[in-house]
């Protein structure tokens, strides 16, 4: 079997390839566990200037953290199935406060565990494949690996939108929410990759190949998605969509339907806990919440629904998003106690 996950230096680079491409690289625990300590010895070694992480294959850099695991681990009461995000965010955070220039080529899927080990980084470079996501709500889950930090500080209410409905943003809706540093088209991304190797300054060698990425239509629909998306209850959200009427909106309302209540809810909150904490209290949040979705049935029924069986039908329990208690929520942020998650990297 190939090694999951491959480390290189190339010149004054050092390189991680995410090497599952039959699985869009889907992040497992083992990767993460061969990642830290890797990124630990590339940061105190002279030889390394910079480091790029770039994915296997052609269609995704990393589409996301390997969620059938997890669901098994979860059903058999496995250590493992609260360990991976612990060992995950432990990760996330030291991309987040790397002292060396991180560039991660987002070229092709990146989503869940895939943005957790790019956009914490000092560049992303997106390229015209790129597709990225947060649909965590669509399986029960919630937009962690520091979304409740990073999505907030999204202009207006991009990130609102985004863990609500799960939207799909291509590479120039990444550059207009700061999510991409650079767009550089795939083709190029080899001679970024050497000029890099070479040494010398990162930003100005992705500056001198960046390109316009064409028209975002993320920015035609700013205005809508700071109106409609300001709301302090998915309710209020979602009842501010129907009152607008227009096809856009009402579309908006239809996807947000097809979430786990429970999910959409806990999403929101992280949003708007996010916006005034720092970035560990942020990956605090996550493992508090994240926990506690574990022992609750949206997680497992939502990848039996899209994962396993692929009836595309969940039965969210509750069923309605009217039905989440805020009660339950406030729950399922309470602290862990001994068990929060605490970094000693």
């Amino acid at each position: 079997m190939s090694e999951e996950v491959l480390f290189q230096q190339n010149g004054a680079s050092g390189v991680i390839t995410l090497n599952r491409p039959d699985a869009l690289n889907a992040l497992t625990l083992n990767m993460v566990r061969l990642m830290l300590p890797q990124l630990q010895i590339w940061a105190v070694d002279d030889s390394i200037e910079n480091v790029v992480i770039e994915g296997a294959g052609d269609k995704g850099f990393c589409a996301g953290g390997d969620i059938r695991a997890l669901h098994d681990w979860g059903k058999a009461g496995a250590a493992e199935a609260t360990l991976f995000y612990r060992e995950e965010y432990v990760l996330n955070r030291l991309i987040k406060t790397y002292p060396k220039p991180y560039v991660a080529l987002i070229d092709g899927i990146t989503m869940g565990g895939g943005v957790g080990v790019s956009v914490h980084g000092a560049f992303r470079v997106a390229t015209q494949a790129t597709v990225f996501a947060m649909p965590e709500t669509g399986i029960g889950l919630l937009p962690d690996v520091g979304g409740t930090y990073f999505l907030p500080r999204l202009p207006g209410e991009i990130g609102t939108y985004m863990v609500m409905t799960g939207a799909r943003l291509k590479a120039a809706d990444t550059l207009h929410a700061g999510i991409a540093t650079h767009y550089i088209p795939a083709e190029h991304l080899d001679a970024v990759k050497q000029k890099l190797a070479a040494g010398g300054g990162v930003a100005a060698t992705l500056d001198s190949f960046h390109e316009a990425a064409g028209e975002a239509g993320l920015q035609a629909l700013q205005a809508d998605i700071d109106r409609l998306f300001t709301g302090d209850s998915v309710v209020a959200i979602l009842d501010a969509l129907q009152a607008d009427g227009s096809d856009w909106g009402l579309k908006q309302l239809a996807i947000i339907d097809t979430k786990s209540p429970t999910s959409t809810a806990i999403a929101l909150r992280q949003m708007r806990d996010g916006a005034k904490a720092d970035f560990d209290g942020c990956m605090q949040i996550e493992l508090r919440a994240v926990t506690r979705l574990m022992h609750l049935p949206d997680f497992y029924e939502g990848v039996r629904a899209i994962i396993i069986e692929k009836d595309n039908q969940p039965k969210w329990s509750p069923e309605r998003h009217q039905d989440v208690t805020a009660a339950e929520i406030e729950a399922i942020f309470a602290s862990l106690g001994d068990d929060d998650l605490h970094f000693n990297l």
